[in-house]
């Protein structure tokens, strides 16, 4: 967990919404010089923020919101701070909740140094990382449509289907084999967005192949070497990652990552694990796709999974394969070179 621990002369929070936002402005006694709710435009916000641009900071929650803000206070050459949201869910509860209060913890965290900081993305990279995401978004639409054909079938107690139906030579006769009307039409709706998935996902990974600028070419030939790792999931760790060097040390990117479970003790005893939700879950389940991807072809990695599998299970087998696979990534990025299959099993 990052602080944000300069020194000011004014503090400003803010709980940020779609169409609002309140306003808390504190000096460097934490007495309020402003408190005001307002709608989100660029011009009211510096507006209010005039008085008190010699030296002021800016910090917002992590939300959806926030681009805009960000852009605004870098074009203006106001520090800005955006603030890592479920860290500051648990720095920040209190009995009551309201936009006024959460402002106001917002601006008395800035100027105690106790704001726990997330990374603000560059603006010019947004775009194409968030075009990554909503193709995930339409890949797990299309896989529960999959899903959904398969559990009806056992739900009636038909055969098996026997091909997989995810290609669309296969999917030929796959309503017919429900004799209840009903279910039939639901069959050939589920078929039908399959296909209209299909269509717009093919569209949506051409149009990135072909116009994502890759800030960093070499790394993205690097992720290409590892075993598995295709055009789309090398550009979607890529994007993801943005800076290898925003990470100390490799325990910090595999975390990040959502990679290892987080230990919880006290007073020398272990409580479990915490923060599961604490990391970049687009990291995660490109890693997880990874380490499914890399077996393909690979008696190398059959042989090691096999191995892991008997001591621990397939899921956690598969999880030990994705860290190790993070790891990897992180060392060829810091050490600018490429995936070399006998250091990967021999470290």
């Amino acid at each position: 967990m990052r602080f944000y621990t300069k020194q000011h002369l004014y503090y400003c929070g803010i709980d940020l919404h779609a169409r609002s936002m309140y306003l808390c402005i504190l000096d460097p006694q934490g007495e309020i010089l402003l408190h005001r709710n307002m709608p989100c435009t660029p011009e009211l916000f510096l507006k209010a923020i005039a008085p008190y641009r010699e030296d002021i900071a800016v910090a917002v929650e992590c939300i959806f919101t926030w681009y805009w803000l960000a852009d605004l206070c870098a074009k203006e050459n106001i520090p800005f701070v955006l603030g890592h949201a479920l860290y500051m869910k648990a720095i920040h509860g209190g009995k009551a909740k309201n936009d006024k209060i959460d402002a106001h913890k917002i601006a008395v965290l800035l100027r105690g140094g106790m704001l726990p900081m997330a990374y603000v993305y560059p603006a010019l990279m947004r775009s194409t990382r968030d075009l990554l995401r909503r193709r995930m978004h339409l890949m797990r639409k299309r896989s529960e449509l999959l899903a959904h054909i398969q559990n009806t079938n056992s739900q009636y107690n038909l055969p098996e289907i026997g091909k997989n139906i995810a290609y669309k030579a296969n999917r030929e006769g796959v309503a017919e084999r429900f004799e209840e009307p009903s279910v039939r039409k639901s069959m050939e709706m589920d078929l039908s967005l399959i296909d209209h998935y299909d269509k717009l996902l093919t569209e949506v990974e051409l149009y990135i192949t072909q116009t994502a600028k890759v800030h960093d070419v070499n790394a993205f030939h690097r992720l290409r070497s590892v075993p598995g790792i295709g055009k789309i999931l090398a550009l979607v760790v890529l994007f993801e990652i943005h800076d290898i060097n925003r990470f100390p040390t490799v325990q910090d990117f595999v975390s990040y990552a959502r990679l290892v479970k987080c230990a919880k003790e006290s007073a020398g005893k272990r409580h479990g694990t915490s923060g599961k939700k604490i990391g970049n879950v687009h990291l995660k389940w490109a890693f997880s796709e990874a380490s499914v991807l890399f077996l393909r072809g690979n008696p190398a990695g059959q042989r090691y999974v096999e191995k892991l599998t008997s001591k621990h299970g397939k899921a956690k087998a598969l999880s030990i394969l994705a860290h190790k696979l993070g790891r990897a990534v992180y060392y060829m990025l810091k050490r600018e070179k490429a995936f070399a299959m006998n250091q990967f099993f021999g470290s």
